[in-house]
């Protein structure tokens, strides 16, 4: 699929094309239960929210073409964050102040509406220079919005004096005490990342506050996505750094998602970092956004891609691109970040189930009734006698994605160099294989693995490491086996296919 024509880009226009064209994509890849786009492409998570009873999520939305192109915010709803609803585009860019793009922001609830605030970019000045501002949208029934005629209402001048007019993108709006702040990403004149805050009593009327966060030349060149929340008692913020300096095994992807915990100091607005630490040690995570449902749990859903990657679906002409990972609910914990998933839920009347539990010893062997595509592999693992364990994952005679575990080092680590289609990117080297230390040892592993068409999310149960992945076998690979050198004791081991 290819854009038709130069027609002025609209709702209207886009929710036509989408309808004639949503049942010519190929199916082959399309994820069962991760958030993807009925048509075209899809890249960063926006204004997730809950509103009138549903999860409500925006996406960066190209709905005529595969490939990143003019920027509309698609639109989705589900009741438990696993079956997801296609609703109308939101926005679209049809005004000056966001004609070539509605980027990414975010999305508030006020008085019983649905506020989105989000980043326009300008049609081109005398210069050609496009120019990024913050723009806001309001809905009664959290279907149809309206622009508000006070936009922008950020505009460039409500900039400070050492910020990037180009580079100045992605709000994330909260509450704080009786006023609400966005959080804005920027590019400072030293060609590094900062945060800058804003606020208002309204959401219309905004007022610069300060810089929030400034980075170093050691810190990546530009941050996108920010996320503020306060989290079990540390305030908390993530955003999504570009070109963040490898670090060990962490930050190996050109572009990193990026916890910093700290605390804010409110007479002066700044944010004092305490640590960083990176969210995702996978090979396709980038700028998550976070909400707080009525259960007063912390959620975070991030884009399952990367840039700088080639993206198979638009290469074979499948009509699509992009998912957005499964939601994972965030905790602090004995001074630690753990992360859950929430999705497909172990069935015991659904699923292979080990009895009495299994023994395997220097040796590679398939488990009855573990196998699939499409579903949840569960496993707790007595490693006691363990030295290495390798899960072999979507495998057939040729491909296979594997996950594996390496008691003596307590590491855990993915590869998808057998995977399938190549997938390369503009790292040094190719993104193939990545590896995360554990923490706290022990003489069990227990891992969830959340398979689907084209993704891997590996989760520790212990909520200490996540790893997401997405691969594409060429051929049917559902099988799945086990290759140990020294002893795994299977406790547990269960498969539960998506229904």
């Amino acid at each position: 699929m290819s854009i038709q024509s130069q027609t002025a880009y609209s709702i209207e226009r886009a929710n036509r094309y989408i309808a004639e064209n949503k049942g010519s994509v190929n199916p082959l890849y399309r994820n069962h239960y991760h958030a993807s786009p009925p048509v075209g492409w899809m890249n960063d998570p926006n204004g997730f929210v809950q509103f009138q009873g549903a999860y409500h999520l925006f996406y960066q939305f190209h709905p005529y073409d595969a490939k990143w192109g003019p920027m509309h915010w698609g639109h989705m709803k589900s009741t438990d964050l696993i079956h997801w609803e296609d609703l109308p585009v939101a926005l679209a860019p049809d005004q000056a102040y966001d004609r070539s793009g509605c980027f990414s922001g975010s999305a508030i609830e006020r008085d019983g509406k649905l506020y989105l605030l989000y980043t326009g970019v300008t049609e081109a000045n005398e210069e050609g220079v496009h120019h990024q501002v913050q723009c806001l949208a309001v809905s009664e029934d959290g279907l149809h919005f309206e622009k508000v005629q006070q936009n922008p209402v950020i505009p460039v001048a409500a900039l400070p004096a050492d910020a990037s007019q180009i580079d100045f993108r992605d709000p994330k709006v909260f509450e704080h005490e009786g006023m609400y702040y966005t959080v804005v990403a920027s590019k400072a004149g030293d060609e590094t990342g900062q945060i800058l805050l804003y606020q208002s009593a309204d959401l219309v009327e905004w007022e610069f506050a300060s810089v929030f966060l400034k980075g170093n030349k050691q810190q990546g060149v530009m941050w996108e996505c920010p996320d503020f929340f306060r989290l079990d008692g540390k305030d908390c913020l993530i955003f999504s750094p570009m070109q963040w300096p490898q670090d060990g095994d962490d930050y190996q992807n050109l572009n990193a998602s990026v916890l910093a915990v700290g605390e804010v100091d409110w007479a002066t607005k700044q944010f004092h970092p305490e640590s960083y630490q990176e969210l995702d040690h996978g090979l396709d995570y980038y700028a998550p956004q976070s909400l707080e449902d009525d259960k007063g749990r912390r959620i975070c859903i991030g884009w399952m891609q990367m840039w700088g990657r080639n993206f198979p679906t638009d290469e074979l002409g499948h009509g699509w691109t992009g998912s957005m990972t499964i939601p994972r609910e965030l905790k602090w914990e004995d001074g630690k970040l753990k992360q859950y998933p929430i999705g497909i839920v172990a069935n015991s009347d659904n699923q292979g189930e080990i009895s009495p539990v299994l023994t395997m010893a220097d040796a590679k062997e398939t488990i009855p009734g573990i196998a699939g595509d499409c579903g949840l592999l569960t496993l707790k693992v007595d490693t006691s006698e363990l030295e290495k364990l390798s899960i072999h994952l979507r495998e057939n005679e040729n491909e296979r994605t594997v996950v594996s575990f390496d008691k003596a080092k307590n590491e855990l680590s993915i590869d998808r160099s057998a995977s399938g289609i190549e997938l390369k990117g503009e790292e040094a080297h190719p993104p193939v294989s990545r590896k995360v230390a554990l923490s706290g040892k022990s003489d069990y592993l227990e891992l969830a693995i959340y398979l689907d068409s084209s993704s891997v999310e590996v989760f520790e149960k212990n909520g200490e490491a996540v790893m997401t992945t997405n691969v594409y076998p060429t051929e049917t690979a559902t099988g799945i086996s086990f290759e140990c050198s020294g002893k795994a004791v299977f406790e547990e081991a269960t498969f539960t296919p998506f229904i």
